[in-house]
């Protein structure tokens, strides 16, 4: 607990962490800026889904606002902590950044940091959810703390079992399979 002289001289107590949570409801914390998977894409069960989020200060951060009572501010600065995907197949992928974009150099190869494998075709809806971490002082040292806040942002990915026609070519080869989507998981 805080004491900080009013203009009147009148001792008023205030809590830092209220100012905190005052500072925290100020910010502009946003889900998720989910860009793979993608609503409109196309994927096949087997295959590496590439997982990743866009970055802005109100969808990652680092984001920070003050807030203030008589003569005591306390700062709060807000920013992800990790990702948790919700895969929709009772998995879940726990990722500690935004995730590496996918390019088409990379092939078939799985994401290096954030990724998932289906093993089933359909629709899957897939949350996921930020958790921010808000770590708040009082200007000029003193009391300090952490808060926690969550965001969560929703697509679906719809799966698609791949078919390879079954037919030959001349002296026994097999014909090779038709791409069925533009990449994989994308």
């Amino acid at each position: 607990m805080w004491r900080a002289d009013s203009d009147d001289d009148a001792v008023v107590a205030i809590a830092p962490e209220v100012l905190a949570r005052q500072a925290l409801d100020s910010m502009t914390l946003r889900p998720p800026d989910i860009a793979s998977p993608r609503s409109e894409g196309t994927y096949l069960i087997g295959m590496p889904m590439w997982l990743w989020v866009d970055q802005s200060d109100s969808t990652m951060g680092p984001v920070s606002a003050s807030a203030s009572a008589g003569s005591v501010t306390v700062t709060a600065t807000a920013k992800v902590k990790r990702l948790l995907w919700d895969m929709g197949d009772g998995t879940t992928v726990t990722c500690t950044g935004l995730g590496t974009r996918y390019t088409a150099d990379q092939g078939t190869a799985a994401s290096p940091d954030c990724g998932h494998r289906y093993d089933k075709p359909g629709r899957h809806p897939v949350e996921v959810t930020a958790e921010w971490e808000v770590d708040w002082e009082v200007d000029g040292g003193g009391e300090s703390g952490t808060l926690a806040e969550t965001r969560t942002g929703e697509v679906t990915a719809v799966l698609h079992l791949a078919q390879a026609p079954n037919t030959r070519w001349p002296r026994g080869r097999v014909l090779p399979a038709a791409r069925f989507c533009d990449g994989p998981a994308q």
